[in-house]
């Protein structure tokens, strides 16, 4: 019996890549060194999250965080893991975490020249339910020459050198990009490695999916209610939008990146500033979406464009096929007009 099994003797890993695009810009290891400590915590996230339930890791930690939701187990052991993999990198000065209420400044004997914002375990509240749930991460570089201090997280996303995500799914992979299109890497469990399996990633110009949590509908804008009216039950003799919620946001941004159409998370009665974060929630996946060729916006400005004034900022946004999103932008202006 002849076995017909071949293999690629000749892998892109992530690791690869990165020496590959640091060759090409000529850059330097420290930025390498950073994403290879990421990724280090990422695998061990993954596998904790695999674990859970066998490591006692469900459940809730008894706390509450920075930005008022419960913190479960997994939350404080993700958070604990990228901190410190970030710190041993000697690449970065100050890090930004969902789960801290101030940023953390690096010890001056461990110090490189990055900036790293990160939600540590997105969509934490479908961790005992087994929903994909994600590590957000934005990276940036100091650019003052003072000690560093917390204000030196707060730069628009249009300064973001590098930003991304992890989904923890049916399997585990990172989407990054660093400036020159977007890339998927899935981790081969056998070898400990993530491969390239997705290059340069575009996502539709327009889809078929909406993504919100209609259970709001009673506190929306006129805006939201009109454009999903529009969605459900189309003039013309298209087919109406499905529609597709997880909760957790790197899920549904990733599903959005890979199928098409749009993710929304407006601000309404209850939240009038939105409620997503933007340092290290809204801004990294707005990047990944302008990378990809989609759009990002509040609805009345992109997302890259603001400049926030405190680490925990909250926005609204508005992400997908840039089809999708102008026809809203569209409509949030036609209501402005009135």
């Amino acid at each position: 019996m002849t076995d017909n099994t071949t293999f690629d003797t000749n892998v892109i890993t992530l690791n690869r890549f990165m020496l590959e695009e640091t060759r090409k810009h000529k850059g330097t290891g420290e930025f390498n060194q950073l994403i290879s400590n990421l990724c280090t915590a990422i695998k061990a996230i993954s596998s904790a999250v695999r674990k859970a339930g066998i490591a006692h890791l469900y459940g809730i930690a008894g706390t509450v965080n920075v930005t008022g939701d419960q913190v479960k187990k997994l939350d404080v052991l993700s958070n604990d893991l990228v901190v410190n993999m970030l710190k041993s990198s000697f690449s970065t000065c100050i890090l930004v975490s969902e789960e801290e209420k101030e940023a953390i400044i690096v010890d001056p004997d461990q110090q490189g020249r990055y900036i790293v914002c990160f939600d540590p375990l997105d969509g934490s509240s479908n961790i005992d339910c087994l929903i994909s749930i994600g590590t957000i991460f934005a990276i940036y570089q100091k650019t003052s020459t003072d000690e560093p201090s917390e204000k030196d997280a707060l730069q628009s996303g249009r300064n973001i050198v590098a930003a991304g995500y992890a989904l923890y799914g049916s399997a585990t992979m990172i989407v990054l990009s660093s400036g020159s299109g977007v890339n998927g890497f899935m981790l081969d469990p056998a070898i400990g490695e993530f491969i390239l399996v997705n290059k340069d990633i575009k996502i539709k110009q327009k889809g078929n999916i909406y993504s919100i949590n209609e259970g709001y509908a009673k506190y929306f804008d006129p805006a939201i209610t009109e454009y999903l009216h529009k969605k459900k039950f189309p003039k013309c003799s298209s087919s109406p939008y499905g529609a597709r919620y997880v909760g957790s946001m790197v899920a549904d941004v990733h599903r959005t990146l890979m199928y098409g159409g749009i993710f929304m998370y407006p601000a309404n009665e209850k939240n009038p500033k939105g409620k997503l974060r933007l340092l290290y929630e809204c801004n990294p996946l707005a990047y990944i979406m302008e990378q990809a060729g989609g759009m990002a916006t509040t609805g009345t400005k992109p997302v890259l464009d603001i400049v926030p004034c405190t680490i925990h900022q909250r926005i609204p946004i508005v992400l997908g096929s840039p089809s999708d999103v102008q026809e809203y932008i569209d409509i949030v202006k036609k209501h402005q007009a009135k």
